[in-house]
């Protein structure tokens, strides 16, 4: 299943490359003929998106929200979203908006939070996202990587885990198949990210993979929802 890649910023969609959020410019789309974000929403449901991956930037870097914005969107259309939340308060919060919350390796703050997270809400509206750039695990607050987050991951038994290449952002580089040999096992549960093309999409079920998150290449019309 592919789905799209909607990311806000001051009430807007946009996009950039590779997680430099201070270039990224107003989103153009074949959706949609400006960068309204509830109306390409509502676009990609007609066209048959069944959920919408948002990242709400502002409330990631910690400047004010999209959060009303994002719960009218969740009305039309399931949402997937990141808002940073990283502890049990703020992923309450944000499912107050959105039908799931990504709890990000970018901003958990220790993962004694995403266990009392996992304990205490429906694991179903969790999803984990392993951000990579060059590589490695993108942390703010820990020094993580591959082989702790695999210990974890694996006693937690998330119904859905990210894999974003944040350096393959916008970039159509391809998927980093790569990646993919540090979390074997648990393909079933992943949802690629980062740089994915239209190539890329016959080799998914090759690698048991059935969901990957696009944003460039659909908004661009070079890939298809179905």
């Amino acid at each position: 299943m592919i789905i799209p890649v909607l990311d806000i910023k001051e009430g807007t969609a946009v996009s950039g490359k590779s997680g430099n959020r201070k270039s990224y410019k107003p989103l153009q789309t074949v959706f949609y003929p400006s960068s309204d974000p509830l109306e390409i929403a509502r676009a990609l449901f007609d066209a048959g998106a069944k959920q919408l991956y948002i990242a709400d930037l502002d409330a990631i870097e910690g400047r004010n929200s999209n959060r009303d914005l994002v719960g009218e969107i969740n009305q039309i259309i399931p949402v997937m979203l990141d808002c940073g939340a990283s502890d049990l308060d703020s992923v309450r919060e944000a499912l107050q908006v959105a039908d799931m919350v990504i709890v990000a390796t970018e901003t958990l703050k220790k993962l004694e939070d995403l266990h009392e997270i996992f304990c205490r809400v429906n694991r179903k509206q969790i999803v984990v996202s392993i951000d990579i750039i060059q590589n490695k695990v993108l942390s703010k607050h820990m020094v993580l990587d591959f082989n702790i987050l695999r210990e974890n991951l694996e006693k937690l038994q998330p119904s859905q885990i990210i894999l974003l290449d944040i350096s393959r952002v916008g970039t159509e580089r391809g998927i980093n198949w790569k990646l993919m040999d540090e979390f074997a096992g648990l393909e079933s549960s992943i949802i690629l990210g980062g740089g994915i093309t239209v190539e890329d999409i016959s080799q998914l079920d090759k690698r048991g993979v059935d969901k990957v998150l696009v944003g460039t290449t659909l908004h661009q019309g070079q890939m298809k929802l179905f």
